[in-house]
């Protein structure tokens, strides 16, 4: 079996808008997965490390669409036992 040495389409116009989908649902991604984690009660320096980012760069982008969801978010000192 050979590997793919160019997986890019013919067209520049088709190449960019493949990379404008796989943002779209990386992003689409990324929204699902914070929001089960934090369902499930991990803590925003715990998102943060799993995806490489800051927390405060977390928090940003995901805050308010999480609590407009009804997410219970946790605080910095809340423990959860």
């Amino acid at each position: 079996m050979s590997a793919v040495k160019n997986p890019l389409p013919q067209e520049p116009a088709d190449s960019l808008a493949a990379v404008v989908a796989l943002r779209r649902l990386a992003d689409q991604l990324e929204d699902a997965a914070v929001e089960q984690a934090m369902r499930a009660g991990w803590s925003w320096p715990q998102v943060s490390e799993a995806l490489g980012i800051t927390r405060q760069a977390v928090h940003k982008k995901h805050a308010k669409r999480l609590i407009a969801a009804g997410v219970k978010l946790r605080r910095r000192g809340d423990e959860r036992v």
